[in-house]
């Protein structure tokens, strides 16, 4: 094996299953080595050089074991995964070429080689640098941000709420949402929403669940509709919270539905086409908070639970 074709390779290893609230210690960082060419036979695979991993709350649940789960449960003693950005090195796929930018899905390490690549596609070079009522809890986030821009771009009336005076700016002056509050500072959270929509709720946008969504039931408008894709609150919950109100899906009749992003993949290309125009003229905005280098991602994805992002928050791996 010659000497330049072998390179160190940092890795975020699951030490144990997680019960309760994650620790950054539930996680170490180990050194090994690794070849920069796939190994003989590897067929249809790919081996990438990491770049940017994506720090996301769903990881939690794969931080316990879980049989039946629309997710697989991380291997303790291996690398955790989720969605990154990566440089190819090399290749046995017909459909991906050496020095190709990826997303999709990699594990957390500096190199990795991939099998499974249907939830892979090429990045495009561009020159883009990386009046309904509608409401948004935890806006601040990877997606609240994007859902609450799009919503003003169709003409809503938008509100969101966020944990921190810097966050709420954020969504108010960065973002142009309507109105924004920090719901760690109101003691009712009803009365909140009465203040911030005295007409209702039309359209409710949840990535929290529990208290939050069941206090958002109570002041929904007829025929209105909730969209869930995440439940923060509940990740790091051995009892789940119950949510009293479900009532008012059927005496508002209220339409609920979940969304996962495994099932929207093939609409990433159009996606782009409608986004980078409206990025380059100024109508979209996005924040990322960024951590420098593998040996903080734990922290970094820690971080999520305490609400100590703002923006979507990333690792830099390597600037490539």
């Amino acid at each position: 094996m010659a000497e330049e074709e072998v390179a160190e390779n940092k890795q975020v290893i699951l030490k144990h299953y997680v019960s309760g609230f994650p620790k950054e210690s539930d996680m170490e960082i180990r050194t090994t080595k690794t070849q920069l060419k796939l190994p003989e036979g590897c067929s249809g695979a790919i081996l990438v050089k990491n770049l940017y991993l994506s720090c996301d709350p769903y990881m939690r649940n794969r931080m316990r074991k879980m049989e039946g789960s629309y997710i697989e449960s991380f291997t303790p003693g291996s690398p955790i995964g989720g969605y990154g950005v990566a440089e190819v090195l090399d290749s046995t796929h017909s459909n991906f070429n050496k020095g190709d930018l990826v997303w999709g899905r990699t594990t957390w390490e500096d190199h990795s080689i991939i099998t499974s690549t249907e939830s892979l596609a090429k990045i495009q070079h561009t020159d883009v640098p990386l009046s309904y009522y509608t409401g948004i809890l935890a806006a601040s986030g990877a997606v609240g941000q994007l859902v609450g821009q799009f919503a003003k771009l169709f003409g809503c009336y938008v509100v969101g709420s966020a944990g921190s005076k810097e966050k709420v700016d954020l969504l108010k002056n960065k973002f142009g949402f309507d109105k924004a509050f920090n719901y760690k500072e109101e003691a009712d959270l009803n009365a909140a929403l009465k203040r911030y929509f005295p007409d209702g709720i039309d359209i409710y946008f949840d990535n929290v669940g529990g208290k939050m969504l069941d206090a958002v039931l109570l002041h929904m408008t007829l025929h209105s509709r909730i969209a869930a894709c995440g439940m923060i609150s509940q990740y790091n919950l051995e009892q789940p919270e119950g949510v009293r109100n479900l009532m008012c899906l059927i005496t508002k009749q209220i339409r609920m539905e979940g969304f996962l992003v495994f099932d929207y993949y093939h609409l990433y290309p159009k996606f782009l086409e409608m986004i980078i125009p409206q990025i380059k003229e100024g109508k979209i905005t996005y924040v990322e908070d960024i951590a420098e280098g593998l040996e903080n991602a734990p922290r970094a994805l820690m971080g999520l639970f305490s609400g100590r992002n703002i923006g979507k928050q990333v690792v830099a791996v390597t600037r490539g």
